[in-house]
């Protein structure tokens, strides 16, 4: 009988046995207000996948963000999600109603569009609402290809696993939501990841203390920033940007 062979250990910077990245979504307000000076006063560099109307707001704000070396990062121009989501409520909003050279201008308008704001251009990319698709049924399309080829990776989000870095495709990568989740339960996705040499990305919009659907709390926020803080050793905290691109290069991709 033959044996099963075993991967060895991937390799992770320093020695470290696993790799976090924090994200959050939209550029909205409560992240310039509640999430950076956490993030800061630990060290952490997230990834900002960011909204044009959010940066809009708050541009000065967004521009000392992208210059304190967090990672800005595409979400597209308009925001696009299936129309059986109660907010979409403007057909050329709709996946369904949209084709991929529509797709194509979203994320390459994005990309200009952040340019001309913040100085950077974006290597990363999110799905909005975690849809890949673009029109319905014989017709559905994926946009993950497009995805593929504009960027270094692209996050998808409201899994259940973490990135396994020797397989994980990295235009979709799998991302963990903590909005509204408690410290225990992020603390024990972190020991996962941990227990599988893997790569979780948490994925957030709103920060703050209301008990509400798309709000992380700020106190898991600082207990999760501690926590990363005090496993340096053991875990490496970095953005998307910079965990994709050692994976990539591990793993021989361009």
């Amino acid at each position: 009988m033959a044996l099963m062979q075993t991967q060895p250990p991937f390799e992770w910077p320093g020695g470290q046995r696993a790799a976090v990245s924090l994200s959050f979504d939209d550029a909205r307000s409560s992240q310039i207000d509640n999430a950076i000076a956490i993030l800061d006063r630990y060290g952490v560099k997230a990834t900002f996948y960011v909204g044009l109307s959010g940066v809009d707001k708050r541009l000065d704000n967004w521009r000392q963000v992208a210059g304190n070396g967090h990672e800005i990062g595409n979400h597209t121009l308009t925001h696009p999600c299936s129309a059986n989501l109660p907010f979409v409520n403007r057909p050329d909003h709709a996946l369904e109603n949209l084709t991929l050279e529509r797709m194509e201008a979203e994320l390459s308008g994005a990309d200009e569009a952040i340019r001309e704001r913040l100085g950077v251009t974006p290597v990363t990319f999110a799905y909005p609402c975690s849809h890949t698709f673009v029109g319905r049924g014989e017709k559905v399309q994926s946009y993950v290809p497009l995805v593929a080829r504009r960027f270094l990776a692209g996050r998808i989000a409201f899994n259940g696993h973490p990135n396994r870095p020797v397989f994980c495709d990295p235009a979709q990568v799998a991302s963990f939501d903590i909005d509204r989740a408690s410290f225990e339960y992020v603390q024990e996705l972190v020991e996962r990841t941990l227990s599988q040499n893997a790569w979780a990305v948490f994925m957030s919009h709103d920060v703050g203390d209301e008990d509400k659907r798309q709000v992380t709390k700020r106190q898991v926020l600082e207990s999760l920033c501690q926590l990363l803080t005090d496993r340096r050793g053991e875990i490496w905290t970095g953005t998307v940007a910079a965990v994709i691109r050692h994976i990539r290069g591990k793993r021989g991709l361009q």
